[in-house]
């Protein structure tokens, strides 16, 4: 500041980086490119780390120390090839999908249940011809030689069902009348199948859609009754299940890590987990040298990948992974403020709060600042089914980037190759102008408040074009 009090701009390399920033950002491509490294940096940290966290066992056990990253990686190959799907298929296929989507994720889930059910009634895995689910973790649904978990695709079916069906709706969500028929009903139906042997994946799906409804504008008191509804059923989960008492011991160790349950997952798990964190230091003890993942740290590969990260790469291995995540998760909500088509920009701010939501909670609960809930890291925890279908969505949510209305002019005015649309993408659609109309919109404002769709309507890049 200039004696005469009036202020110079800065001209230092600060604002020379923030003015570069901000030139980056405002490129047409931006959300593109930024979801597509924020995303590929994650699924090969996670390859990385699956095969840190598996290689040693697996030389113990079969001969050869790349039996899991050799499974991890085809499993994300298939990814690939989701995301490939998911980006070139529009809209409107997904709206048509989301039905049968939803009925499978139903019958599915009751399958397990069931099956589930009746093993532990029994003491012994139960099988129906080629289908069974193992009586010691009956969250996989086997079929011959073939294993998924259901509680995956549920999560994707609320995500494309609920967005269909609020679209269609409108307005008339702001009605309790419209909400109980069939939004709510179905979605706590779907939530109580799921956390039955899943509670994780339940917690998870109950922030999908109160993201989902955040983002359509829902009034405030359809959190109350959602939070109430959700506490109950978690609580009740908790406590009725004779064969999940393992939940009230996480619960019991996260308020008193004193007591000693004889549950693996409760207190040894808990301290192991904060042990690796604490081992690891600002650097960690290097890629491959940990040792609490040989044997002492249950579930290393997948829950607790984290602990393993933090213990080889110390306080920085975490800041990129959790860097990497705030990217994603400012890009997501970026394409759902700047695209046009009100499905597109419901489905991506809820798969956004999906990502983010979950990483949340399996952070949280190795770090020790919630309860363990059992739910892998995306795209970084060894699973086959939660890494397909997290691609499948980052590919609907790399659709929606293309559809943003600067990136689609963009595309046209310098089209790629044709042989490069042929197998990456199509062009994405020319967003309309103000002459043609602004289309039907999702409902824009809510008693009492604005709604979050106000901010996500208007101008594609949140200003006068």
């Amino acid at each position: 500041m200039r004696s005469d009090g009036e202020e110079v701009p800065s001209s230092g390399w600060a604002s020379n980086f923030v003015g570069t920033l901000r030139g980056l950002l405002d490129r047409p491509l931006a959300s593109y490119y930024l979801l597509l490294s924020s995303v590929g940096l994650l699924v090969f940290i996670g390859l990385v780390m699956v095969f840190s966290v598996t290689s040693v066992d697996n030389y113990a056990t079969t001969g050869s120390p790349f039996t899991s990253i050799a499974k991890q990686a085809l499993f994300a190959v298939v990814g690939l090839l989701a995301f490939w799907v998911c980006q070139r298929l529009p809209a409107m296929t997904f709206r048509a999908l989301a039905a049968p989507l939803l009925l499978c994720a139903f019958v599915l889930m009751s399958i397990v249940d069931f099956l589930g059910w009746l093993s532990a009634s029994k003491g012994s895995t139960v099988h129906v011809g080629p289908i069974f689910v193992d009586v010691v973790d009956n969250l996989w649904l086997h079929i011959g030689g073939f294993q998924m978990q259901p509680a995956e695709l549920a999560k994707f079916a609320l995500v494309i069902w609920g967005a269909d069906l609020l679209v269609r709706k409108g307005s008339t969500i702001m009605s309790w009348r419209e909400l109980l028929m069939p939004l709510f009903p179905v979605t706590v139906a779907l939530l109580l199948l799921v956390g039955y042997n899943d509670l994780g994946s339940m917690i998870c799906m109950v922030v999908l859609f109160a993201g989902l409804l955040w983002a359509a504008g829902a009034r405030l008191s359809v959190f109350g009754w959602l939070g109430g509804l959700f506490t109950t059923a978690v609580v009740a989960l908790i406590l009725l299940p004779v064969d999940k008492a393992y939940r009230f011991e996480r619960i019991k160790v996260f308020f008193d890590p004193s007591i000693d349950p004889k549950a693996e997952n409760g207190r040894y798990q808990y301290l192991h987990g904060l042990w690796a964190v604490a081992e690891g230091g600002w650097f960690g003890v290097g890629l491959g040298q940990g040792n609490l993942k040989w044997g002492r740290l249950p579930n290393a590969h997948n829950d607790f990948i984290f602990a393993i990260v933090a213990e080889e790469l110390g306080v920085v291995g975490c800041m990129v992974v959790l860097l990497l995540f705030g990217m994603l998760t400012y890009t997501g909500l970026r394409i759902a403020r700047r695209v046009e088509d009100p499905f597109r920009r419901l489905v991506a701010a809820s798969i956004t709060i999906w990502f983010v939501g979950q990483a949340i909670i399996n952070i949280g609960g190795v770090v020790g600042l919630m309860p363990i809930t059992g739910l892998p890291l995306p795209f970084i925890s060894d699973g086959g089914s939660a890494l397909v279908v997290a691609l499948g969505a980052a590919g609907i949510l790399t659709s929606a980037a293309r559809a943003e209305p600067d990136c689609a002019r963009a595309m046209h005015a310098r089209p790629p190759r044709k042989w490069v649309r042929l197998l990456w993408a199509p062009l994405p659609p020319l967003p309309r102008t103000r002459e043609d109309g602004d289309g039907t919109d999702p409902p824009t404002r809510t008693a009492g408040r604005p709604a979050v769709s106000q901010t996500l309507t208007g101008s594609p890049r949140g200003r006068s074009t």
